[in-house]
């Protein structure tokens, strides 16, 4: 296997959680606090090295690419006012990495979004990054998945522990330990299953690093759960698979800061928690939460 260098970023959802802020804007579009978060997306993939980005998109999803396309009228009037770091935060989005789009043209599940992929990225390894999971800079989620990946082969999820009544929310997978800590050998796994039939706590996190095998896997696999080609399907075929056709699947147990923008309670935590940590907007968000929580109590 080569390293890897490319992600994919599904971004065709409707987003309909939202609406109707996403009526006319794409979810991914979203602030937090500053920058949309498929820029948070971008950025985490960028870190690990990851400069080749193919977004597999949907229709009203034009915004995406006017956000990592050059706005030289902007750019013109922010350097007329002299205002370089509104200058540099604009550039920073264009210059970051080499960005694709492809459509997809019919929404058919994750599992379709990645198969979307299959041209752009060939016979090699590849990240797949949802956007609703945001991981913090300061943790290496990513990076750890890709030395996994590099040492096991075979393809690499993310995993989190949860509390067991809520794992009916998630993917959930059974493993085995290994001789690392944070690496179990994934046997099975299991897309949103009943508590009292959920194989482990250990939820599966937005973050793959897939061997090309899974693209002929997904190409034989039926639609599953709510009728979608679903990722979680191909997975459980690869895992079965013997490693000389790409078979084998890892998982890496995260347990750092995650932000979930995709329910509207989480992505305010989200926004709450990441403006407070700013050194700029910190100390005076916290002051303030502080009295509205007091103010509250009364």
């Amino acid at each position: 296997m080569t390293r890897v260098t490319k992600a994919v970023v599904p971004a065709a959802g409707l987003g309909t959680r939202f609406l109707p802020a996403t009526k006319a804007t794409p979810k991914e579009m979203l602030p937090v606090v500053d920058k949309p978060a498929i820029q948070y997306v971008v950025e985490e993939a960028v870190r690990a090295g990851l400069d080749d980005v193919l977004m597999v998109t949907g229709r009203n999803k034009r915004p995406l690419e006017d956000h990592f396309d050059r706005n030289v009228e902007l750019e013109l009037a922010l350097e007329a006012k002299g205002d370089t770091a509104k200058l540099d935060a604009v550039r920073a989005s264009t210059d970051m990495a080499t960005v694709h789009y492809v459509r997809q043209g019919d929404p058919r599940g994750l599992g379709h979004a990645v198969l979307c992929a299959a041209e752009h990225v060939g016979n090699e390894p590849f990240a797949v990054l949802l956007g609703d999971d945001l991981i913090d800079e300061r943790d290496h989620l990513l990076e750890r998945m890709l030395e996994v990946q590099a040492a096991r082969g075979g393809s690499v999820i993310a995993l989190m522990e949860v509390p067991a009544e809520t794992i009916s929310l998630y993917g959930c997978v059974a493993a085995e330990k290994t001789e690392e800590e944070d690496v179990v050998a994934v046997g099975d796994l299991v897309e949103k299953p009943p508590v009292d039939e959920a194989p482990s706590n250990l939820a599966i996190l937005g973050r793959y690093v897939l061997h090309p095998a899974v693209f002929e896997v997904l190409r034989h696999t039926a639609p599953g759960r709510g009728g979608e080609i679903q990722l979680t399907d191909a997975l459980r075929t690869l895992a079965t698979m013997p490693p000389q056709q790409g078979g084998g699947v890892s998982g890496v147990i995260f347990s750092g800061r995650r932000y979930d923008t995709g329910d509207r309670l989480d992505y305010i935590k989200a926004v709450v928690r990441l403006a407070a940590e700013r050194d700029d907007l910190g100390p005076a968000l916290r002051a303030w939460l502080g009295e509205f929580v007091a103010e509250q109590g009364h």
